[in-house]
C-alpha cells in the first residue's frame, strides 16, 4: 500500500515480472481498492501465491466501527504490531472528508487532547496511512466503488503528522496517482502543533497540501501550559515560519489557524484581541479555524458556550481577522477533533517530549 507506481515496478521486476503486471497489482491495490492479492483475479494463481509468499497487501485490521447520528463513523483498528490507529468518515453534502492518524498515539502532550493521554507508540508507515482511506471509502460504497462526492482528507487524527514528515509525504504522492485514488494535494489538508522545521520544509514542495496551525493560545506564557511544543518553538519563531511559508503560496492554496476554544481558559475577548494582533503583526493573513473544545474524561476543560464562541468570532472579524466555527461532528462516538484515544492496558508510559522533539532538526 505504501509504494508508489514505479516503486511496485521495481518491486515486480525484482520478482521477474513486467511492468504490466505492476501496473496491474497497483490498480488493484489503489484503483480498485482490493486488500488481498487472492481478489486480483487478472493475475495468474502461480503470481498471487507468490505475492502472497513475498509481500503483504495491506496490514492493518478493523476491530470496531462506531456511527454517529449524523453519520460519522470512527473506525478503530490494529497494526500487525497490535497497536491502536483511527480514523474519522465524515459524510457532508457536496464531499466526504476522511480524517487519517499519522502515528499511533502522540508524544505532544496539549492538554486539551485525549490522544496525549496515549503517548506516542509508533510512527505509522506510508501504507498503513494510505490503507486508512482504502478502509473508509470500501466501508462507505462498497470495494473499489467511485465516491459520488469528491474525498478530501485532513490530517488531523492521532498524531502529530510533521514528526513523521517522510512517511506523510510519501502516502500523499502515492494517493495522488492518477492510476490510483487520486486524491490530489488540493483536497489534502495537514495540520501541525507547530514542528517548524518541517513548516520550512513544507515551503520547498511543490506538490504539497494546504497547512494548518494549530495554535491554542495567543501568549507564550499560555500556549507553555495548553501546548508544550510551544516551549521548543515559541509563538515568534513559529509564526515567522508561517510568514516563510505564506509567501510560497499558490493560487488556490489554503493556510489556516485553528483554535481550539476552551471555557474561561483561552476564549475571553482579551484572548481575541492578543490572538488578532499576533497575525496581525506577523501580517498573516491566514483565516482562523474557531473549534470548541470536544469533551472528554477525565480532561479537565469544557467548550465554550456559543455565545462565548460568538462573540470571540466577532472581536476577531473587528480586527480584520477572518474566521469561521467549526460544527463538531461525531462527537457521540468520540470522533470529533481532539476525542481520538484508543485504550490499551500495555500501553506504555508516554515518552520525555524534549526527547521526541530534540531529534527534529
Amino acid at each position: 500500500m505504501g509504494l508508489s507506481q514505479s516503486g511496485v515496478v521495481s518491486f515486480m521486476e525484482g520478482m521477474g515480472e513486467p511492468a504490466y503486471r505492476a501496473r496491474q497489482v497497483f490498480g488493484g491495490l489503489h484503483q480498485r481498492r482490493l486488500r488481498s492479492f487472492d481478489e486480483m483475479s487478472d493475475l495468474p494463481k502461480h503470481l498471487r501465491t507468490r505475492l502472497n509468499e513475498t509481500a503483504s497487501a495491506a496490514t492493518l485490521t478493523v476491530e470496531s466501527r462506531y456511527i454517529s447520528d449524523d453519520g460519522t463513523r470512527r473506525f478503530l483498528m490494529k497494526t500487525h504490531d497490535n497497536l491502536p490507529v483511527e480514523t474519522v468518515f465524515i459524510p457532508e453534502e457536496h464531499r466526504d472528508t476522511i480524517c487519517f492518524s499519522s502515528q499511533s498515539g502522540c508524544p505532544l502532550q496539549c492538554t486539551f487532547c485525549l490522544t496525549a493521554q496515549l503517548g506516542l507508540l509508533r510512527s505509522l508507515t506510508a501504507g498503513e496511512i494510505v490503507e486508512q482511506i482504502i478502509i473508509a471509502l470500501n466501508d462507505a460504497y462498497g470495494v473499489g466503488v467511485k465516491p459520488p462526492r469528491g474525498t478530501n482528507l485532513v490530517g488531523m487524527g492521532a498524531g502529530e503528522p510533521f514528526l513523521n514528515f517522510d512517511e506523510l509525504i510519501k502516502a500523499l504522492r502515492v494517493m495522488a496517482d492518477p492510476q490510483g485514488l487520486f486524491i490530489v494535494p488540493n483536497r489534502v489538508t495537514i495540520s501541525t502543533a507547530g514542528v517548524v522545521p518541517r513548516i520550512l520544509e513544507l515551503a520547498t514542495i511543490p506538490d504539497r497540501p494546504h497547512l494548518a496551525i494549530s495554535m491554542g493560545a495567543p501568549t507564550n506564557e499560555q500556549r507553555n501550559e495548553l501546548m508544550p511544543i510551544n516551549k521548543k518553538w515559541p509563538l515568534e519563531e513559529l509564526l515567522g515560519a508561517c510568514k516563510e511559508f505564506e509567501k510560497t503560496l499558490k493560487t488556490g492554496e489554503r493556510f489556516t489557524v485553528e483554535y481550539v476554544l476552551l471555557d474561561g481558559i483561552n476564549d475571553s475577548d482579551e484572548h481575541a484581541r492578543q490572538l488578532a494582533n499576533l497575525l496581525n503583526r506577523h501580517a498573516l493573513h491566514a483565516k482562523v479555524n474557531l473549534i470548541p473544545h470536544n469533551p472528554a474524561d477525565p480532561l479537565p476543560y469544557q467548550p465554550s458556550p456559543a455565545e462565548r464562541v460568538t462573540q470571540f468570532q466577532s472581536v476577531l472579524e473587528s480586527k480584520g481577522v477572518r474566521s469561521f466555527v467549526r460544527r463538531p461532528r461525531g462527537r457521540d462516538i468520540f470522533a470529533a477533533c481532539g476525542q481520538l484515544a484508543a485504550r490499551r492496558d500495555t500501553n506504555p508510559p508516554p515518552p520525555n517530549i524534549n526527547s521526541v522533539l530534540a531529534q527534529v532538526n
